[in-house]
């Protein structure tokens, strides 16, 4: 038998950050932090592909259907890009009608390369549906208080509908001090403690929720995945993903199990699941063993492992093993290309959102 040890980093998350461990192993740990989906209900969606319910006759992908060779591809970037069209959409409507244009500031503390590129892309998105974007770009040794003067000035900018703070942020700052600095209001990344509890409440409704695991479920959505009375399984317990994940599908009349590093048997427990949220940013670990025929897979992971045959030296890799899950599960996102391009689209979202809420508009 062999021992799984796993843990529950924020990597889980998409489109943040990412810092790479390399071991003799071939392997590359990844830890990676998001950010945060409003997806607008009026919209048209995908056609509605899954349905563990459906007769096998019908057009509706089915748990029976798992026998086939080849699971159904939940394609997270081409949902990403008809959720982008949507938004811009809905920018110029709220453009014409009102005169507003949403506003996104993204603050960024030191040179990370990483953490440029994160920024940068969001703000070519931000472009590319028309919202403005503002942007501070501070030194390593700036201080707490210059940060949270910046917070403070865009908390009462109008103009400013959602302000992220890039993370992480250098060691001498107190991370939960800047993110709690955030007004609920344009708290985009939905990770103020008022909405994630209110997300955790019955009866009470967050204004944000944090992205990827928004995304997740809207993939579920768009793909027609019926997910009341569902045995649903969280694999990863981070604040970031795997909470919130549950708490979502909680709300959905899921019946939901989180296996966390301290699980014993995950194995077992997680072959009882019509849905599997994977957020636990270790390399193939979920098997085809572990898998359910039939099982719907979101699969949040994006890990690095070595590849020589690659430019780059290595490849991204989900938490499951994406061959061995395509010849069980009914449906399964890849990696990449399944539940990374949702991120920046439900940031986008969320914001488009705040500017509707300030001035109520619907």
């Amino acid at each position: 038998m062999v021992s799984m040890i796993f843990n529950d980093p924020s990597s889980a998350a998409a489109f943040h950050r990412l810092s790479f461990t390399r071991f003799s192993n071939g392997l590359v740990s990844l830890r990676r932090f998001v950010g945060p989906l409003h997806v607008f209900s009026n919209t048209p969606t995908l056609p509605r592909a899954l349905s563990l319910h459906a007769p096998r006759s019908s057009r509706f992908i089915t748990a029976s259907m798992a026998a086939e060779p080849s699971a159904k591809v939940i394609d997270g970037k081409s949902v990403a890009k008809q959720i982008r069209e949507e938004i811009s959409a809905e920018v110029t409507k709220l453009k014409e009608a009102i005169g507003v244009v949403p506003g996104l500031a993204v603050i960024l503390v030191g040179d990370r390369k990483d953490s440029a590129t994160y920024v940068r892309n969001k703000k070519k998105a931000c472009e590319s549906v028309g919202i403005n974007s503002f942007e501070v770009n501070l030194p390593d040794d700036a201080s707490e208080q210059e940060v949270l003067k910046y917070i403070s000035d865009f908390n009462g900018d109008p103009s400013v509908h959602g302000i992220l703070v890039q993370l992480p942020l250098p060691s001498h700052m107190n991370e939960q001090n800047i993110l709690n600095a955030v007004t609920i209001e344009k708290d985009v990344d939905g990770f103020h403690p008022l909405n994630i509890g209110h997300l955790a409440m019955r009866g009470r409704e967050p204004l944000f929720v944090p992205c990827t695991p928004k995304g997740c479920i809207e993939l579920l959505h768009r793909y027609g995945v019926d997910i009341k009375g569902k045995r649903a399984v969280v694999i990863g317990r981070s604040n970031i993903v795997g909470m919130p994940a549950a708490l979502l599908l909680q709300r959905e009349d899921a019946t939901v199990t989180i296996v966390h590093s301290r699980t014993k048997n995950p194995e077992e427990i997680t072959r009882q699941a019509d849905i599997i949220i994977s957020a636990v940013g270790q390399p193939n670990m979920v098997r085809g063993s572990w898998i359910k025929p039939g099982a719907v897979i979101i699969d949040v992971g994006i890990n690095p492992v070595e590849d020589a045959t690659s430019p780059r030296g290595y490849r991204l890799v989900g938490d499951v093993c994406y061959d061995e899950a395509c010849k069980i599960a009914a449906a399964v996102t890849p990696v990449p290309g399944g539940v990374g391009p949702m991120t920046i689209a439900m940031l986008l979202s969320n914001t488009v959102s705040s500017a509707k809420r300030a001035y109520n508009f619907n």
